[in-house]
């Protein structure tokens, strides 16, 4: 069920994609498994640069990600995943898959288009990242507010300035403290001399 929803999802981006499909038709026929412990997806490539569901006992290509990578995947996209990706069998259909996988992306504005026509999907995506920005916004100003309530009306925050400070005061005091030393010194050795 996964797997089937996952193979419709990529087939529904390689539509609008001509370049990709042209990219994946020489390896029509090669199976690649993707691995994210414990889920296992196994790609088949079909004679048109779709991908098709195909068991292979022996893919000519994997691709193991570990779990752990996932929070940065979400964070960072497909380029972000790359990084953390285990590769072996096939370079040259592995190489293809990579690329395929990091230009792939979805026009959400373009098949909202097919629905409702241009400026109405133009405007509807246009509010929706308006929206997705003013929520960014106060969540910036939130911390931002929260940092300043804690640095200044309640002191539980140290602002980096007066962190800064102290550490010239500080220093200033070593400083002060050498030079009394140094002095004392000169003292004590300046009396035991008069003294004999």
């Amino acid at each position: 069920m996964l797997a089937s929803s996952a193979i419709a999802g990529l087939n529904h981006l390689l539509a609008d994609a001509p370049w990709a499909r042209e990219r994946l038709t020489p390896f029509s026929g090669r199976v690649a498994a993707l691995r994210l412990s414990p889920l296992e997806l196994s790609l088949g490539v079909d004679g048109d640069g779709y991908f098709n569901e195909s068991a292979a006992p022996a893919p000519d290509v994997t691709l193991e990600l570990p779990l752990s990578a996932l929070p940065k995947a979400l964070a960072g996209g497909a380029d972000a995943l790359m990084a953390d990706i285990r590769i072996s069998g096939n370079a040259d259909f592995a190489d293809t898959l990579g690329f395929v996988f990091r230009q792939l992306r979805w026009d959400g504005e373009e098949a909202l288009a097919r629905l409702i026509g241009d400026i109405a999907a133009h405007r509807a995506v246009m509010t929706a990242q308006n929206i997705i920005g003013w929520q960014r916004q106060a969540a910036r100003n939130a911390v931002e507010n929260l940092v300043e309530y804690y640095s200044e009306e309640r002191p539980v925050l140290v602002k980096h300035q007066a962190l800064e400070e102290l550490a010239g005061a500080n220093a200033a005091l070593r400083d002060d403290l050498a030079r009394l030393e140094k002095r004392l010194s000169r003292l004590e050795t300046a009396l035991s001399q008069t003294a004999r």
